[in-house]
């Protein structure tokens, strides 16, 4: 939903799209059908975006794909960084890349798993969002706190 968006649009609706969306359930979401999407396509507290709205579903139904697969969605996001976060040194914001060759990639095989609407910025958002990549500037507290490193 965030694509093309502000986190903060995102964020100020979270709660309504936890409601709207069976509390993330995956399984949930996947059994979304027709009726199901008018309803959400009416639904104020959310981004009423057919396409969106269509490819989240889509979405968790390739996720149960991918959980059949891998095991588990996390397992499979992780395989994209070594199991481990990649951990930058960027002094500046300007530094931040909007993407990078890890998040393509990520993009590149969720896409051919099915996802929809998405890209690499939408990817690396998401990595930094969960803690795949720490883009934290070195001079701020939280990268010192998650590398153990001044």
């Amino acid at each position: 939903m965030q694509s093309g968006l502000s986190w903060i649009t995102i964020l100020r609706k979270r709660e309504n799209f936890r409601r709207a969306f069976s509390n993330f359930n995956i399984a949930a979401v996947a059994k979304y059908n027709a009726a199901k999407i008018d309803k959400l396509l009416a639904d104020p507290g959310i981004i009423r975006n057919r396409k969106k709205i269509e490819a989240a579903i889509a979405n968790a139904q390739a996720a149960r794909r991918v959980i059949v697969e891998v095991g588990s969605l996390a397992d499979f996001l992780w395989l994209m960084v070594g199991n481990r976060p990649l951990i930058n040194r960027w002094k500046s914001q300007s530094e931040i890349p909007a993407m990078t060759d890890e998040s393509q990639r990520l993009a590149a095989e969720l896409k051919k798993r099915g996802f929809q609407f998405l890209g690499p910025t939408t990817c690396y958002a998401f990595m930094q969002a969960v803690g795949m990549v720490n883009d934290h500037l070195v001079g701020c507290f939280r990268h010192r706190e998650l590398t153990g490193k001044k």
